[in-house]
């Protein structure tokens, strides 16, 4: 049996990669507070052209991750030499679980292709898929688009995946084309889950409950990975293992998102230099929520010019609502 980052039997709830944000401050914050199954870095790039695969800070911040939960780094680059070396010197930090990018939208970097860019050229991923499972010792799993241009390029990609040793597949159910256009497919992944021979996890739109839900009752799920949805409303994971009510008055739904904020922004003010970084990082998280009925208010959160503004608008918009 692989080493998964789960225990047999159980459906993982995992918090997403998302670039620019789940830093370990955020991550510490979630496992701390809203009890994600598994947690997973922003992309680490990966350098082909250079001595050091990987930069010295990012594998300083995954050496420091100290928590009982599982911590997947996922790596993104183009080179199988280079991801290969990259993924031995993760390793060695301690961290067991490995993921590949194979999704982003945005993936190209100045050496070439990277993330869902790979998808224009199946042809190529077999080597590069073996060459970096062969020194995994731990898991290795691909977060993939269910594919370039067209949905159903994943039932190609699927075989591969699963021939070059993949422990389990993330698939994001729209094309790289699509970027985060139009809605996920999430019939899609039932489709793929019934087809597989390894563990799929859904991700992409997974925004409420109810949502989750559906996806958990297929017993060919393995387990739901949450991004934008778990921003939005932390304590999803929550919800959706039942601890909590499915749903709450819009009140209390702004305290619940105050607290989040609340208790991100003095971790934030460790990690980054300076008031006006930490302000700055602080609205990037309100621009991934995709809670419609608390636009108004989180667009004056995000016009404020200082830390002081910020935090008064914070107080009375979602902190003190009664």
């Amino acid at each position: 049996m692989p080493l998964l980052p789960w225990s047999p039997g159980t459906k993982p709830l995992m918090l997403a990669p998302m670039q620019g944000l789940t830093n370990d401050a955020l991550r510490a914050c979630f496992i701390a507070n809203y009890r994600p199954d598994i947690v997973f870095t922003e992309f680490v790039r990966v350098q082909a052209q250079s001595r050091r695969r990987v930069a010295r800070g990012d594998l300083d911040e995954i050496r420091a991750h100290d928590s009982a939960t599982p911590l997947v780094v996922q790596l993104i680059g183009n080179s199988a030499m280079a991801l290969a070396a990259a993924a031995e010197l993760v390793q060695e930090t301690g961290c067991c679980h490995l993921n590949l990018n194979l999704g982003c939208p945005y993936g190209r970097m100045t050496t070439g292709a990277t993330g869902g860019e790979l998808l224009r050229d199946i042809d190529a991923l077999p080597e590069l898929l073996r060459t970096i499972r062969k020194v995994v010792h731990g898991s290795f799993s691909i977060k993939s688009r269910a594919g370039y241009a067209d949905l159903q390029q994943i039932f190609e990609l699927l075989p591969i995946y699963q021939e070059c040793g993949a422990d389990y597949l993330v698939l994001h159910p729209r094309t790289v084309l699509q970027r985060y256009n139009g809605t996920a497919d999430h019939e899609l992944i039932h489709a793929v889950a019934a087809r597989a021979t390894i563990p799929v996890i859904a991700n992409g739109d997974i925004n409420a409950v109810a949502t989750g839900q559906r996806l958990l009752a297929d017993a060919n799920i393995t387990g739901l990975m949450l991004g934008r949805g778990a921003l939005a409303d932390p304590l999803l994971f929550r919800r959706l293992r039942g601890e909590l009510p499915e749903s709450v008055a819009e009140s209390v739904r702004r305290r619940e998102l105050g607290a989040f904020l609340t208790d991100l922004l003095p971790r934030y003010l460790v990690k980054f230099c300076g008031e006006r970084q930490a302000l700055m990082k602080m609205k990037d998280v309100l621009n991934f929520i995709p809670d419609t009925d608390l636009q108004r208010d989180l667009g004056k959160l995000k016009r404020a010019t200082t830390l002081d503004r910020f935090t008064a608008l914070l107080e009375k918009y979602l902190v003190r609502v009664e």
